[in-house]
């Protein structure tokens, strides 16, 4: 029976004995029968026999419950429920791919310009109807309706969020309101200090306390609600337009709530923790040296010149204060705050007004401890007097607002056990040590591992493996070992005596901290170097990023640099590699082929060579011409290079007096690698001549500007000294065009400059 479906049931009724002696007499087989009370019995039957019970249990009057379901039968009917609930939920998930993936209404929003027929009608000409497939990205489409129709163009349209043209010229802006910095404080006790010098001059002071976020404070102008221009503070007085880069946050409006006349408000962009980790990861895989910090990295995206690399980077921004505004009066600082919600600015969170500073105290303290919680970097609160009566009493003094402080939390700290140390070899065969911690929660994450810089510091820290040390987050990012609290080692850590990599000795040159490998075929160093050789600002080789390289060094594509011209469509095909396919190994041979005709000054940077950079490997380039010159000059004629100090000098003699960097240049050179410098001098007319550009040029862009005076043996400079030679001034030229009057240099229209040039 316990293959058949068979049930276990309840019986219920005054007749129970005689319904059973019926289904007996009538071969309906009934077992286990169990006494539960006079009215009342189990048993087990078949589930086929309990429809032929059905005239039994009415003739006796008796009542079937069914409490159980058992074998096989009743398995299969359990997977038949599951295969129609399997069934439905499939259905469900098809229904919800076919609407999700489709378009099924179409409106158009914010169309002030022309009628929504004809936006319409557009959207038809570029196959986007009712129940067609939806599109990745609509960027495009609407740039394109934007250049058809130049009337929809709105200063508020969402193609202006996702970046365009270089459009940033970084020219001076002079500040209409000085954008001050904040005294900072340490305790509570210079917090009352300060309350105390406020209580002096001005009666019952109100404070707006708010967090103090750790990015680039900048100003944003409007004018009827429009967003004109956008600035980095500089020094306060001089900025910088960023303007373009600006633009592309998403958080900045372009067109205000209310159309108001004219509107300057200060702001902190900053970059997300979630941001700051993506954009690091991206670093490293393309080996690239990564951000330090958040406040860096916001820096150094708000000064890109392709507006898209500064969009792509997720930056945010808090706005905290009105410079200025027309036509509205405000007469504090939480109102001025309230104000800028209703018109559409993100505002510093967690602003609070208090009554005392004791409350301010208290505040300060709060928003310190969720200080680890938030998604952004703040290192410090501020507190600000509410009243702006009360703080054109107080003033400024030549560097602070008497009304403002700033209070600075000290770095959090938490000890843990130092269970490892490990080294790691980079590019240039530098031993570096990593700390390996037992994982604790510190300052909004968890830390399992914290830089030790080097053996000068772990011999004057005394650490040791085991040791009990207290950790920090140097800058709120970094997390470095402070100090050892508890010694459990048996000795102080001390380097290897030879590389982990390739075990070759590794050396300590006198007045260096660092300790190297000094084995050029160092498997750890040929990784990072090839690496750095096929950079976008070395070789540029695309297709070769870090992870493919790496793949090809495991397989033995590539065992040394010059490896990389000798592939051939043959060799990574014959690999059987996953993910390369016909198409991909053609664009990195491609890629490869065209890397052979890049500038020599291209090919000196993605050598490798210590201490010189990409503007130092063109400074070589253009003065010795060929790679033969650079490889015979001596230290003496590197030195007659207007840049060139001592070490750099040294370093380049160092590296092409080793025998296998001579072999590795001709190595190249007979695979086709250009040894050439392209830089071509027409004549010498601006030889010793320095040029300053500024303002907008209608005929040139400044790369194109710069070219042409490098050809013509001069040089160019970003800032205005004694030394400059011309200032080539275009359209809205800043500050640089008001010093360069001051020291009397001579000022060039771009008409002047091309006549100079012909």
């Amino acid at each position: 029976m316990s293959i058949k479906a068979y049930a276990t049931v309840r019986l219920t009724g005054c007749n129970i004995r005689r319904f059973i002696n019926l289904c007996t007499a009538n071969h309906i087989k009934i077992w286990n029968l169990k006494y539960v009370s006079p009215k009342e019995y189990e048993a087990c039957c078949s589930t086929e026999d309990i429809f032929l019970m059905k005239p039994h249990l009415k003739k006796t009057h008796t009542r079937l419950l069914v409490v159980k379901r058992q074998g096989y039968f009743a398995i299969r009917a359990f997977l038949y429920k599951i295969r129609i609930i399997t069934a439905a939920i499939t259905g469900v998930f098809c229904i919800h791919a076919l609407i999700c993936t489709r378009i099924w209404h179409i409106v158009p929003e914010g169309n002030r310009f022309t009628y929504d027929e004809s936006v319409i009608s557009f959207m038809e000409s570029e196959n986007v109807t009712i129940g067609s497939h939806k599109r990745a990205d609509y960027s495009l489409l609407e740039k394109k309706l934007e250049e058809k129709y130049p009337e929809y163009d709105a200063p508020d349209s969402p193609t202006k969020k996702v970046g365009g043209k270089a459009d940033n010229s970084f020219e001076s802006v002079v500040h209409a309101v000085r954008m001050e910095s904040l005294q900072d404080a340490f305790s509570d006790g210079e917090i009352r200090d300060f309350d105390k010098r406020v209580r002096d001059v001005v009666s019952e002071p109100k404070y707006c306390v708010e967090p103090k976020i750790d990015g680039l404070s900048v100003s944003l102008e409007y004018e009827n609600g429009v967003f004109v221009r956008g600035s980095t503070r500089g020094d306060g007085n001089v900025g910088e337009d960023v303007s373009g880069n600006l633009r592309v946050i998403h958080n900045i409006p372009l067109m205000l709530n209310k159309p108001v006349p004219y509107i300057e408000v200060r702001g902190e962009v900053y970059m997300p923790k979630k941001s700051f980790e993506k954009v690091v990861d991206k670093q490293l895989i393309n080996g690239e040296a990564p951000f330090k910090n958040p406040r860096n990295a916001a820096a150094g995206s708000l000064r890109q010149k392709d507006s898209k690399v500064a969009a792509s980077r997720g930056l945010d921004i808090f706005v905290f204060n009105v410079q200025r505004v027309d036509g509205v009066t405000l007469g504090s600082h939480k109102e001025s705050l309230d104000y800028l919600k209703r018109l559409g600015f993100n505002t510093i969170p967690g602003y609070k007004l208090v009554d005392n500073i004791e409350d301010a105290l208290k505040r300060i303290n709060e928003i310190g401890e969720a200080r680890g919680s938030l998604e952004y970097d703040i290192d410090g609160a501020v507190v600000k007097v509410d009243d702006f009566e009360m703080r054109r009493r107080l003033g400024s003094t030549a560097k602070f607002p008497k009304w403002a402080v700033a209070f600075k939390y000290p770095p959090e700290e938490k000890q843990t056990k130092l269970i490892d140390i490990e080294i790691a070899v980079g590019r240039t065969g530098v031993l570096t040590p990593t700390a390996v911690l037992e994982p604790v929660h510190l300052a909004g994450t968890t830390v399992s591992r914290a830089t030790l810089h080097n053996q000068d510091f772990i011999s004057e820290k005394g650490i040791g493996i085991g040791d009990i040390v207290t950790v920090r987050k140097a800058g709120d990012i970094i997390p470095e070992v402070l100090c050892v609290n508890e010694h459990t080692a048996e000795s102080l850590y001390k380097f290897p005596e030879t590389c982990p990599s390739c075990g070759s000795r590794v050396i300590r040159e006198e007045g260096e901290a660092a300790i190297r490998c000094i084995n050029p075929d160092c498997p750890a160093q040929l990784l990072r170097n090839l690496i750095h050789f096929c950079s976008r600002d070395a070789m540029d080789i695309e297709g070769l990023g870090p992870a493919i390289i790496e793949n090809f060094v495991k397989c033995g594509l590539i065992t040394q640099t010059e490896d990389i011209y000798t592939l051939t469509f043959d060799k990574i095909n014959d690999m059987q590699l996953e993910g390369f396919k016909e198409k991909s190994i053609g664009n990195i041979i491609l890629s490869i082929e065209k890397s052979k005709e890049n500038d020599l000054a291209k090919l000196v940077f993605a050598l490798g060579i210590r201490h010189i950079g990409a503007k130092a490997a063109k400074l070589l380039s253009d003065h010795f011409k060929t790679m033969d010159n650079i490889i015979a000059a001596d230290k003496e004629s590197i030195l007659a290079i207007d840049g060139f100090g001592d070490i750099m000098a040294e370093s380049v003699c160092e590296f092409f007096a080793n025998q296998k960097s001579k072999q590795l240049v001709a190595s190249l050179a007979e695979e086709g690698v250009n040894m050439n410098s392209k830089s071509v001098v027409k004549d010498e007319r601006f030889a010793g001549k320095i040029f300053v550009l500024t303002g907008t040029l209608q005929n040139y862009t400044r790369k194109e500007a710069g070219d042409i005076i490098e050809s013509f043996g001069g040089k160019t400079s970003s800032s205005v000294s004694k030394k400059t030679s011309y200032v080539l001034a275009g359209a809205q030229a800043g500050s640089k065009l008001d010093k360069a009057n001051a020291l009397g240099i001579e000022i060039l229209s771009e008409e002047e400059f091309t006549e100079l040039i012909k």
